[in-house]
């Protein structure tokens, strides 16, 4: 999310939906266990259940180095959403509608409704109802769900939201997701006009357009990750500085999302799949392209779904 930090929040953009198989969930309550990991050997993922499910580790397994940051409620790999404003105040700024899958930014953790640990199929699964980022109240109007899987060297994870409130008459560009990663990781690499592009994010949001749909956060050797979202181009980005602290619970962070534009309207459905890697940019391309190319001819489109 542009933005979802303790400290300095850009403004609000003015955000799609994957189709996957329906889901048996294990109802639960009060859950403390909080982390929950899929591991394939070549890569590691992990979901906090306390902070609504979102994806706040991913690593080779081998070293165990999580390239993500989640020092708070609004970093992650998640679910926000972006409508009309209602009056809340974020950090003494004007906000808007913001149902945020991790919770509020004065720490209130989003509710889990419901989690399922698939051993056969090796996926964690979940739904979660989201709070109002700058108010903390409950969003029951726009449940959430998630589906992660593991397919080789990558991720693969739905996300969805089923929207049955009252219609959010602004556009917004809308995160597709937003993705918080580890500071160290500086340099935000993509393709343009089949010519690798790079950048170091400043501050604040700056916007960019990958026409391969994906992005990758790289350190100074060219190492790092990946994210995959198909049929999404245009991309928001900026380096949050902090105190300088780096690492998953760093106070400095390098933020990515890509970007589609659309209105929460009263019954719209968003449903889209995202793909992470960690490798080389050389690794990182060339599996994203052979996944594309597979993508491409399967049936069903892979673009990301809004059904009104």
């Amino acid at each position: 999310m542009p933005g979802k930090r303790s400290k300095g929040k850009a403004l609000p953009l003015g955000r799609v939906i994957l189709s996957f198989a329906v889901l048996s969930f294990i109802t639960q309550a009060g859950f403390a266990g909080q982390w929950e990991y899929l591991d394939n050997g070549t890569v590691r993922i992990g979901i906090d259940k306390s902070r609504g499910a979102c994806i706040g580790y991913f690593a080779r397994s081998a070293s165990g180095r999580n390239l993500l940051n989640n020092r708070d409620e609004g970093r992650f790999i998640q679910q926000s959403y972006y409508g009309a404003p209602d009056g809340s105040r974020w950090n003494g700024k004007p906000w808007v509608y913001n149902p945020v899958q991790g919770g509020h930014w004065k720490g209130k953790k989003s509710r889990l409704l419901e989690f399922n640990r698939n051993e056969k199929h090796k996926t964690l699964s979940a739904r979660v109802e989201p709070l109002s980022w700058a108010s903390g109240i409950a969003c029951p109007e726009a449940v959430m769900g998630i589906k992660v899987a593991l397919e080789g060297a990558m991720a693969r994870i739905g996300f969805r939201m089923h929207y049955t409130g009252k219609d959010q008459s602004s556009v917004r560009d809308q995160e597709m997701p937003a993705v918080f990663v580890d500071a160290a990781l500086a340099n935000l690499v993509y393709a343009e006009n089949g010519k690798l592009k790079r950048r170091v994010p400043g501050w604040p949001n700056e916007r960019g357009r990958a026409p391969e749909n994906w992005l990758a956060y790289l350190d100074e050797k060219d190492w790092g990750i990946g994210i995959f979202t198909p049929g999404t181009e245009i991309f928001t980005c900026y380096r949050f500085k902090g105190n300088g602290g780096k690492g998953p619970g760093g106070s400095a962070c390098s933020y990515v999302a890509p970007l589609r534009r659309f209105s929460l309207q009263k019954g719209i459905k968003i449903d889209y799949e995202v793909f992470l890697t960690i490798g080389s940019i050389n690794e990182i391309r060339d599996r994203f392209a052979l996944l594309k190319k597979r993508l491409n001819t399967q049936s069903a489109k892979p673009e990301p779904k809004i059904q009104p």
